[in-house]
Formats: C-alpha cells, sequence, structure tokens
C-alpha cells in the first residue's frame, strides 16, 4: 500500500463525546416538527441517537419525512437545520468533553509531524469547529482542514454517501489510499470505505462490552480493517493498517 500522508478524523464521539448531548438538542427540535405536522410520535435523544447516529440533522429530517410519511418545504427544512445548530452549538460549548484518553494521542501524532491531520464530520461546521475549540482539540487542526458533509460541499449531504471524505481528499491533494480514517458510527465508516480510504472502527464511546463488541462487529462488516476498542491503541491500530498488503 502507499505511504499514509493524513489521518482523517469523525468528530463527534470519535475525538469529542458530543452525540448523546447534541441528539438531546436534535430531539427537542424534531417533536417540534413533529408536533407542526400533527404526527404523535416523539422521540427523545437516545432514541435518535440509536437510530441515526452519525447522520446529520439535515439526513434525520430526510428520514423522518420518509418514516412518517410527511414532507417539509426547502425554506422549512433550512428554518430547522439553522435552529437545530443554534442549540446544539450552545449545549456543546457548555458541556462538551474529549473522548476518554484521546488527548495524548493526538498530542503524540501531531508532535510526530508524520502525518497531516484532518476532521471530518457529517455535522455543520460551526459544531464541528465549537466541539473541538471546547475541548482544546483546535490546536492539532488547520482550520481550512475541518470539513462537514453538510457545510463543505456544493450540495449539502451526510454520512454515508463518501461525498465529504472525497472532497477532503481533493482539498488536501491526496489520493484516497493514502489517507487512514478514524469512524465510530456504521454511517460514518461506510462513508470513508466507500471514497477507498482505510479505517480504523472505534468502539470506545459505545457503552458496555456488549455494545462494543456489537459495534466491532458491526463497523468491519462496514470494511473498517481494525477494530480500536480504546484510545490507547491507536498507534497499533494505525501499525496495523500500514502493515496491510
Amino acid at each position: 500500500m502507499p505511504p499514509i500522508k493524513y489521518i482523517l478524523f469523525d468528530c463527534d464521539n470519535t475525538l469529542v463525546l458530543s452525540e448523546e448531548l447534541a441528539f438531546e438538542a436534535c430531539a427537542e427540535v424534531a417533536n417540534r416538527l413533529l408536533t407542526k405536522y400533527k404526527i404523535d410520535a416523539r422521540y427523545t435523544g437516545p432514541q435518535l441517537l440509536s437510530d441515526f447516529v452519525g447522520q446529520n440533522f439535515r439526513g434525520m429530517m430526510k428520514n423522518l419525512q420518509a418514516i412518517h410519511n410527511f414532507t417539509i418545504t426547502p425554506e422549512e427544512e433550512e428554518e430547522n437545520v439553522k435552529g437545530e445548530e443554534i442549540q446544539v452549538i450552545a449545549t456543546l460549548e457548555e458541556k462538551a468533553q474529549p473522548c476518554v484518553d484521546c488527548m495524548p494521542e493526538l498530542e503524540r501524532v501531531y508532535a510526530e509531524k508524520k502525518y497531516g491531520l484532518a476532521v471530518v464530520s457529517s455535522s455543520a461546521l460551526r459544531r464541528v469547529q465549537a466541539s473541538i475549540k471546547k475541548v482544546g482539540q483546535d490546536k492539532f487542526f488547520n482550520p481550512a482542514h475541518v470539513y462537514s458533509a453538510a457545510t463543505s460541499l456544493p450540495t449539502p449531504t451526510s454520512k454515508p454517501d463518501p461525498a465529504v471524505y472525497l472532497h477532503a481528499c481533493k482539498e488536501l491533494g491526496v489520493k484516497p489510499e493514502e489517507c487512514v480514517a478514524v469512524e465510530d458510527s456504521k454511517s460514518g465508516a461506510t462513508s470513508a470505505v466507500r471514497a477507498g480510504i482505510y479505517t480504523i472502527a472505534y468502539t470506545g464511546s459505545y457503552e458496555g462490552t456488549e455494545k462494543q463488541a456489537e459495534m466491532a462487529d458491526a463497523l468491519k462488516g462496514c470494511g473498517a480493517k481494525v477494530v480500536m476498542k480504546q484510545w490507547p491503541e491507536f498507534q497499533k491500530c494505525l501499525a496495523e493498517i500500514e502493515a496491510l498488503p
């Protein structure tokens, strides 16, 4: 395999423990939308997290419309996306924390300067920037190397669409096979694998060994090459990727 030039990190629950916080805020906005259309279903943050982990709010709204058979206007979609973004950012700026043991590994790989580092997320760019700034990770990433499927592309999309990874590779001037992605969700891993990027599956943000084992199998089923149970395994997992033929 060619030498690895860039490591591309997902943000939510890979770098920053943000999914549960964000989905609590998402649930409030989603439930207001369902109420408006006289749909009885209501969601909690954990329910949305279980059903739509790895998707941004725009992708979630499209799925909610398909599930509950209603249609919103493009103007309503933009209004709800903006409202969700404001609510989530306020929550993250108050409560976000880095993923367990992530910071020492980022410090190490940043100091070594062997690889370029970038963030590739489904979430809105302002949300990603707020998350990494709150936990002190912004120092590791050039602001121009933080990419969002919701914001950075001409047409907004969400993982598992590989578009945001392909866009990041193009902007960074590297081929997909010259990168490694770190992802915690099925949609994220699928996005990276479809883009042709070697992928490390991170399961450390899931609760309990049973769920972590379940997600390890699921992410490997999406095409991830190795599983990282906890962040201190990062260097070992990276070496395993680089040893592939």
